[in-house]
């Protein structure tokens, strides 16, 4: 105990409410491929405003034109001071600091004469209840963040199927010219999400993955599909487009805890942290919003 507590008794939850947060996040994060599939959480946190840091290199990558076969390239009078492989470029990376930029908190209170169950049971519950809300406020964050670093913004004028199939087209070939290596992603809004699993070309004749029945589809034109609440993408836009794993989320965890109430017969359970999200300059092209689709 400490006098910061007033020396009331006090146990940390850090530890836990850290591995509730990840458990969460795997199941109910609807961006989360985006980040990778898993959230980097971090508990003992202090008053750090950098989160991290990663080695980045924004030298690009030289691919030769050819191997020289010239003689006197590295024999002959070249000997010692010429290669055959070209140019040279020295690979350095740097260390990016990555910020927080946004917190949460929560402070409830248990009362042994009022909570009407096991104390303990109840701490664990209420942890894992405010583990599953605040990834509901990393739903809307992360959105917010990937509407704001998307490179590119496609409109979709309605939902009719001739232009839902002209704006996949138009993905399509965005992400064949800027050789984007991975897995494409469209999480839609419900609307655009119902377009495309009604879209004639949806057909088994076609090998189509969507399931009328079930009104689910997998993928159309290469992209998976994923239906997500109109909530979670900012006002005017119904996709994100991106590539899985080419961003990172992460949270620091200053304090999960119970303390011995004076003003009651209880604990007061309390949590505070820092969250933020990461992306290379060199990816963020590689994101796309699409803005529109008004009706029909």
């Amino acid at each position: 105990m400490s006098t910061a507590n007033q020396n009331l008794a006090a146990r940390s939850y850090q530890k836990q409410f850290r591995e509730l947060l990840q458990a969460v996040f795997r199941t109910q994060a609807y961006f989360r491929d985006f980040f990778g599939g898993e959230i980097e959480a971090l508990d003992g946190v202090q008053h750090n405003e950098t989160a991290f840091y990663v080695k980045t290199s924004d030298i690009p990558v030289v691919v030769g034109t050819e191997y020289d076969k010239d003689a006197n390239t590295a024999f002959g009078t070249g000997t010692g001071n010429s290669t055959r492989f070209g140019p040279r470029t020295e690979i350095i990376y740097q260390d990016t600091p990555v910020p927080y930029t946004w917190e949460w908190v929560y402070h409830e209170g248990i009362d042994r004469h009022t909570v009407n169950n096991d104390f303990q049971a109840a701490v664990a519950d209420r942890l894992d209840l405010q583990a599953q809300a605040k990834i509901k406020k990393f739903n809307s964050q992360h959105s917010k963040f990937i509407s704001s670093i998307a490179a590119k913004t496609e409109t979709l004028a309605d939902y009719s199927a001739d232009n839902v199939l002209a704006l996949f087209n138009e993905l399509s070939k965005y992400y064949i010219n800027i050789q984007a290596i991975g897995n494409k992603v469209a999480n839609v809004n419900a609307d655009l999400y119902n377009a495309i699993v009604d879209h004639p070309l949806m057909t088994t004749g076609k090998h189509s993955t969507a399931n009328i029945d079930e009104n689910n589809v997998v993928r159309f034109k290469g992209f998976t599909i994923n239906e997500v609440p109109d909530e979670l993408l900012q006002d005017g836009e119904v996709a994100y487009v991106y590539i899985t794993g080419i961003g990172k989320a992460f949270t620091g965890i200053n304090t999960a805890r119970t303390i011995e109430s004076e003003d009651f017969d209880g604990v007061a359970l309390q949590g505070a942290g820092k969250a933020g999200e990461f992306i290379l300059d060199d990816n963020k092209k590689a994101v796309v919003k699409v803005t529109g689709g008004s009706g029909e």
